[in-house]
C-alpha cells in the first residue's frame, strides 16, 4: 500500500484530462471557474437562497458576477473560454467570491496568463547521488516519487513499511485502484482527497505533458473516486503532515511525514516518514526496521 498523500467502461471515452464535464482542455480557464462556483453555495456568500428551484449546484453565473463586479455577459465569455485574458484585479475579485485560497488563486492567475510555446518532452531526472545516499544511511522510511507520482527510489524501510514503495510503482494508481487500499489507510478518503489535489498542483496548466494525460485519463477511466475529485479542481500543493497506516505485521501507525522539493529537478520530491519518540509508533518503525537487518 502507499503511505500518503479526500468505473472502467465497455466504450472508451474521450480523456478526461482533454475533456471534463463536455468542456476542452484549451477551455482550461472556463472549466476551473464552473468547477469551481458549483462549490460555493449562496448562503457562504452572504446571498439569500431564493424561493425558485436552482438548476444547477453552489452559484449561478450572474452572482459571482454581481459579486466580483464585471459584467455577466463578461463572466460568460470567460467560462465558454472567448475571453482568457482577464486582469490581474478580476481575477483576484472572481477568487475572493469562489472562496479560493492563496494557492488556487495562484492556479487560477496561471490559467489566465497566455500559455508559452509548447516544451520539449520531459525526461525523468536521475536522483541526485547525495540524495540517494541519504535514503540508504537514514534510518525512516524514505523515498523520492516524480510528479507522476512513480516511486523512483525508496529505502528498504519504507518497502517494508509497504510493497507500494517500491521503485517503478506508481502510488496513485496503487491508492486508487487496489481494492485493499482502504482497509490499509483507515483515512483513505481524506487521502485520496489530497492526492488529487496535490496532482493537479504538480501538473500546474501544463497540457503538453502527454504522460500526464495518459495517467489522468487512464486514472478517471479506471475509478469513479478519482474521476469525482479531479472534476472538482482542488489545488493544494501538500508540504508534509502525518499519515495513518495499518501494517499487517506491526500493527497501526501513526506517521509524521515531510515532503521536500529536490531542487534542480522537474518535480521530484523526497518524502521522509517518521514517528513521535516514544511512542507506540516509534517502537514500531524499531521493530520494522529490526525486520530489514535480520533480512540482509
Amino acid at each position: 500500500m502507499p503511505t500518503i498523500v479526500g468505473a472502467a467502461t465497455a466504450a472508451r471515452q474521450p480523456p478526461l484530462f482533454l475533456v471534463v464535464g463536455g468542456t476542452p482542455m484549451d477551455n482550461a480557464l472556463g472549466d476551473f471557474l464552473r468547477a469551481r462556483r458549483e462549490l460555493v453555495t449562496p448562503a457562504e456568500v452572504g446571498l439569500p437562497p431564493g424561493n425558485t428551484l436552482r438548476r444547477v449546484p453552489g452559484l449561478r453565473r450572474e452572482e459571482v458576477a454581481l459579486l466580483a463586479g464585471i459584467s455577466a455577459e463578461y463572466y460568460l465569455r470567460l467560462e465558454q473560454g472567448r475571453d482568457r485574458s482577464p486582469s490581474a484585479q478580476v481575477i483576484d475579485a472572481i477568487a475572493g467570491v469562489l472562496r479560493l485560497d492563496a494557492e488556487g488563486t495562484a492556479y487560477l492567475l496561471a490559467l489566465a496568463q497566455p500559455k508559452s510555446r509548447r516544451r520539449p518532452a520531459r525526461s525523468d531526472d536521475p536522483v541526485p547521488a547525495g540524495l540517494a545516499l541519504l535514503l540508504r544511511t537514514i534510518n525512516v522510511p524514505a523515498m523520492v516519487i516524480n510528479r507522476y507520482n512513480d516511486v523512483v527510489a525508496a529505502n528498504a524501510l519504507a518497502q517494508e513499511l509497504s510493497p507500494d514503495n517500491a521503485p517503478g510503482v506508481n502510488r496513485l494508481r496503487s491508492l486508487f485502484l487496489d481494492p485493499a487500499a482502504p482497509g490499509y489507510h483507515p483515512d483513505w478518503e481524506k487521502i485520496t482527497v489530497a492526492a488529487v489535489a496535490h496532482l493537479r498542483a504538480q501538473a500546474g496548466t501544463d497540457t503538453d505533458d502527454e504522460r500526464l494525460q495518459a495517467l489522468i485519463e487512464e486514472m478517471s477511466l479506471e475509478s469513479d473516486r478519482f474521476r469525482h475529485l479531479w472534476a472538482r479542481h482542488d489545488v493544494r500543493l501538500a508540504t508534509g503532515g502525518h499519515v495513518r497506516v495499518r501494517h499487517p505485521k506491526v500493527g497501526d501507525l501513526d506517521l509524521l511525514v515531510e515532503k521536500f522539493a529536490v531542487v534542480g529537478s522537474d518535480g521530484l520530491e523526497a518524502l521522509l516518514l517518521h514517528a513521535e519518540p516514544d511512542t507506540p509508533t516509534a517502537d514500531a518503525l524499531a521493530l520494522l526496521s529490526s525486520m530489514v537487518l535480520e533480512a540482509r
